[in-house]
């Protein structure tokens, strides 16, 4: 790729960023990484990397699951069919990332925007629904935990069903 072709890109990309005030550093003149903010997810980390034919997106989703490994992959791959320009996918480790390439020629601002949005609504949106497929019993054990010293359940609000399930005899139980 020409030296003129990088700059113009990332001229793009860091106009794209600014202009929708989100945060992001540059630690080489080919990455940026941009910290997109959510709800449920409460931060999504996306690496904006400029290479020779393009510009190769990838955010870190959650770690690998501790339980129900292939139910949850099987949701990833369901959910890939509806997901624009990124996909669900897993490292050695079995890590979830969403990761994407956009041609050299499409960079603009309005694809950079319509892909981080994408990243944006997957990662947020599917993120309590990969943690209670992946995570139930860590969940359960934490209300429990937090439960018997009177600690805050707030953050764990979204997966009360679990814990009331299990009290109406639905599920496994940690007590």
């Amino acid at each position: 790729m020409s030296r003129p072709g990088v700059t113009a890109l990332a001229a793009t990309i860091e106009t794209t960023l600014t202009v929708r005030e989100l945060e992001f550093t540059r630690p080489r003149p080919e990455l940026f990484v941009v910290t997109l903010p959510g709800e449920a997810k409460l931060t999504t980390t996306c690496m904006l990397t400029l290479g020779a034919h393009g510009l190769r997106v990838e955010a870190f989703v959650c770690r690998q699951p501790d339980e129900n490994h292939v139910g949850l992959y099987a949701f990833l791959l369901r959910r890939n069919r509806k997901l624009f320009g990124v996909s669900y996918t897993i490292d050695r480790s079995g890590d979830v990332y969403l990761v994407g390439r956009i041609a050299l020629e499409s960079v603009t601002e309005a694809e950079l925007d319509r892909v981080l949005g994408q990243v944006l609504e997957a990662a947020d949106g599917d993120f309590n629904t990969m943690l209670e497929l992946g995570f139930a019993t860590s969940i359960r054990r934490e209300w429990a935990w937090r439960s018997k010293r009177g600690e805050s359940l707030r953050n764990l609000a979204a997966f009360a069903h679990l814990v009331e399930a299990d009290r109406a005899g639905g599920g496994p139980t940690d007590q």
